[in-house]
């Protein structure tokens, strides 16, 4: 039977997100959905028509929902005590 070794390990530093910042751009509402090929309305960001409640989720610039948008989502991710930073984007939808 053969045994593995362990040559050497690195201690890993602790990994903290700092800061997350999520961004909705293009609105992806498809508005004719039953008539050919995808209609978009044109509207480039979210922007909220309120402050609270369903206002909050509703785009002032289109009236469609939050979730109709591209959202993008920023991290910057410190790296333990080396002073490293990095920052990461992923887009959903």
């Amino acid at each position: 039977m053969r045994k593995n070794k362990v040559v050497g390990t690195k201690r890993q530093e602790p990994v903290t997100v700092s800061r997350t910042i999520v961004q909705y751009l293009v609105c992806l509402k498809n508005h004719v959905v039953d008539h050919g090929p995808p209609i978009f309305d044109g509207c480039q960001e979210f922007m909220a028509s309120g402050e609270h409640g369903a206002a909050a989720l509703t785009c002032a610039g289109c009236g469609c929902q939050r979730g109709y948008h591209k959202k993008l989502v920023h991290v910057e991710v410190n790296l333990g005590d080396s002073g490293c930073s990095h920052e990461s984007s992923t887009s959903g939808h």
